[in-house]
């Protein structure tokens, strides 16, 4: 290596404080205050709070034990995230390593984020470019496949460009940063991903659409019940605030949100026992519903490091020699790349012949060479460039054949290592990417569940292919090289004809995933580098595997702590637990949205009462809401997720809400003439309950041990409760003949439901 002195301590201190340095975290994850804000300034949360002011205004405090619940739901949200993000720092924390640098001519070592414009950095195999730099000496092979995808190592030498993300796997090189920062490739790559990325979830925009349209009318509903309470019937401002709030609370379906994040939550915390880490947890919500999912090669199908599969000698003499004169060269040429990796694991280590030259394997002229003191020069490469074509034995051309890839053994009496001469071959190798132990049942899993591979790579196509064919991949034919496409309609139209995409540009990939999008479908990406950053940003579900780029961790949904891709069946069975669940309580928790709002209109026309207050309302949101769909939430439930969450949601929840409806009209008749305002409003609340508790039943058929017992325990635990504290809920005790009511109401009602359950079933509610 030449001479090289490198910046002295007052330039680096100079190009410190001008702002020169490499202290530029390539982190386009959520900030902690990101994070806080989307979790707590939200449309349902605002007008749950302002309700809770209104009663706190009052001095209604019994009435606001409903914000525990939401400050419940903001606390998971927030924990959770803040938790996902930290695991992720850490694995950046453990990749990171000190460079060397050169400086005022001593070597030393220092962290990535000290680099300065300008420092001279002494850089050797198997260590990751930190900055944008320029060769300044040296010879060295670089992998820049976590920048491009494509997977074949590239000469540098001086003049060469080395750019940040990449790293050596052969040689040394002296090389000096020419970028910082911000500025480097990567980076500028990573940039492109700083706008936030939208969630989306099924689930909660169902709950915001909810929560939309409640806040169009949740104002005038709640100022017409204010001033006919206030006004007209001259009730107390307490007992205005108090009944108008009620009717307006019950709208919003506080109990399915935080059931949601409870749900979610504990999906992720099962997934974490599976070294799967979910960053965002409605990505298993996606996943559940996901329609095409696109794969990287290396690291997916494949695990990403080659071995050796055979050596098969050519010359029987050499059976005892070849292990000695093989890890000799392995220790001479100190190569570091995935096949050098390959060969020390199956030779060993150990230099049993002292070398006198080597010339370092290059992917350029695909071979290798040392020359031994004892005379000898062993070579290792490609048997296509060490022999003539006729040279090539049979038994090799047989194997090169059936697509493994081949490396040559050969020795020769000659030291002029560039141009091989007198060639005896002794041996040669079989080497292969072996494909991941569980990636053909993966890929069959997911073909059965009816989702769309494609394949996506920096890679030649044909490489590609014969991988794919290897781990199962049914349509490994369709593979066609992006490289030649340049107009974006026709690559557009190219993603729905073909399934494996070689030799595409990471803004190809973009590409690629927004057309899949823009046909309705949900569409998932797995990734390793920053090659794969803005793929997986477009992407509704992004999967990264913890062995790839950090800044590819930071950004993906769901990252793979094993990087085992067979990991995927687990997270979609979570998926569609989490969402069969939830769609099955989801009819229980939509009835108090549609009986408050249509209840709250009736009494706007009546100019009455709303019949309930929130603390009654609370009770029915923790009982018969919240204990059984929350225990129903664990069970294990791995059918296909089938029609649309919020149709399914509000078909279910109709017939007992339309039934409140009809029971709170007769009562307020009826209390007209035979009951007092106490009992009314008591009798109401019963049937209320006994609605809700009939609905929980239904949501759970077919009934098992676990059901049944929710249904009882339900329906048993809250008329206690009611019994019990009637008082403190502010009605009456549980008289004989209000008893009588109830008992004929309800017969009524078990009557009635079936007959109106089946019409509305029929209803399209193609608006919703």
């Amino acid at each position: 290596m030449h001479s090289f002195t490198g910046l002295t301590a007052k330039e680096v201190q100079e190009r410190s404080e001008a702002g020169q340095t490499n202290d530029h975290r390539l982190n386009p994850a959520k900030s902690t205050a990101t994070i806080i804000r989307e979790n707590t300034l939200t449309l349902f949360n605002l007008l749950n709070f302002l309700l809770a002011a209104c009663l706190f205004a009052v001095k209604a405090y019994s009435n606001m034990f409903f914000i525990l619940i939401i400050l419940f739901n903001i606390t998971i949200g927030i924990v959770q995230e803040i938790r996902a993000k930290r695991m992720v720092e850490r694995l950046t924390l453990l990749a990171q390593n000190d460079i060397t640098v050169i400086r005022e001519g001593e070597k030393q070592r220092i962290a990535p984020d000290k680099l300065v414009l300008g420092d001279t950095v002494l850089l050797k195999a198997g260590e990751q470019i930190p900055s944008d730099m320029l060769v300044l000496a040296g010879l060295a092979e670089a992998n820049e496949s976590l920048l491009t995808g494509e997977s074949d190592t590239i000469i540098k030498k001086a003049g060469a460009e080395l750019l940040s993300g990449s790293y050596l796997t052969s040689g040394q090189l002296i090389a000096q940063v020419e970028r910082v920062g911000a500025d480097n490739y990567a980076a500028k790559i990573i940039n492109e991903t700083k706008a936030a990325k939208p969630i989306k979830s099924e689930l909660i925009q169902s709950i915001q659409k909810i929560s939309k349209f409640t806040s169009l009318i949740i104002l005038p509903i709640g100022v017409l019940l204010f001033i006919e309470a206030f006004f007209l019937r001259h009730s107390s401002t307490y007992t205005a605030v108090v009944a108008s709030v009620a009717a307006l609370l019950g709208m919003l379906p506080k109990g399915l949100v935080l059931l949601i994040s409870i749900a979610l939550t504990t999906g992720v915390l099962k997934l974490a026992k599976k070294q799967v880490l979910v960053q965002n947890m409605y990505a298993i919500e996606n996943l559940a519903h996901m329609d095409v999912l696109c794969l990287d090669k290396t690291g997916t199908l494949t695990e990403g490091k080659m071995q050796v599969e055979n050596l098969y000698l050519l010359a029987e003499s050499y059976r005892e020699t070849l292990p000695d004169l093989m890890t000799s060269y392995l220790a001479a040429t100190e190569d570091s790349n995935p096949t050098a990796q390959a060969l020390n694991a199956y030779f060993g280590s150990g230099a049993h012949e002292s070398a006198k030259q080597v010339l370092p394997f290059s992917s350029e002229r695909k071979y290798g060479a040392v020359a031994f003191e004892n005379g000898t020069t062993l070579y290792l490469g490609s048997p296509e460039n060490l022999l003539p074509a006729e040279e090539i034995p049979s038994l090799i051309q047989h194997y090169q054949a059936a697509g493994l890839r081949i490396l040559l053994i050969a020795l020769s009496p000659s030291e002029n290592l560039e141009q091989p001469t007198n060639l005896s071959p002794i041996a040669f190798l079989t080497l292969s990417d072996p494909i991941r132990e569980n990636a053909q049942e993966t890929l069959n899993f997911l073909t059965e569940q009816g989702v769309d591979l494609k394949i996506i790579s920096g890679d030649n196509p044909k490489t590609v292919a014969a991988i794919a064919e290897k781990a199962g991949f049914v349509d490994y034919q369709k593979a066609i090289d992006l490289s030649a496409y340049t107009e974006e309609a026709k690559i557009r139209e190219l993603a729905h004809t073909h399934s494996i995409f070689g030799r595409v540009t990471p803004q190809q990939k973009k590409l690629l995933i927004h057309e899949l999008k823009s046909k309705d479908q949900t569409v998932g990406m797995t990734g390793d580098g920053v090659n794969d950053i803005l793929a997986l940003r477009e992407a509704d579900i992004s999967i990264a595997m913890a062995e790839g780029d950090d800044a590819t961790r930071q950004i993906a949904d769901v990252v793979l702590l094993d990087s085992n891709f067979g990991s995927l069946p687990a997270i979609i069975f979570e998926g569609r637990r989490v969402v069969n669940n939830i769609t099955r309580s989801s009819g229980v928790f939509f009835i108090k949205t549609i009986y408050s709002l249509l209840v709250s209109l009736f009494c706007i026309l009546t100019v009455s009462t709303f019949p309930f207050i929130p603390l009654q309302i609370t009770l029915i949101d923790l009982a018969i809401e919240g204990y059984p769909s929350f225990f129903l939430s664990f069970e294990a439930d791995k059918r296909k997720i089938q029609g649309r969450f919020l149709p399914i949601a509000i078909k279910r929840a109709l017939p007992s809400g339309l039934l409140v409806l009809m029971n709170v009209v007769l009562v307020w008749i009826f209390g007209q003439f035979f009951l007092s305002a106490l009992d009314a409003r008591t009798l109401m609340y019963y049937l209320l309950i006994g609605i809700s508790c009939y609905a929980v039943f239904k949501s759970c058929q077919p009934l098992n041990p676990l059901r049944f017992f929710l249904v009882v325990t339900t329906t048993v635990g809250t008329f206690g409760a009611v019994v019990l504290f009637h008082s403190f809920l502010s009605i009456g005790s549980l008289t004989l003949p209000i008893f009588g009511w109830f008992i004929g109401f309800m017969i009524v009602n078990l009557l009635l439901w079936p007959p109106l359950a089946r019409k509305i079933n029929n209803l399209k509610l193609a608006f919703l």
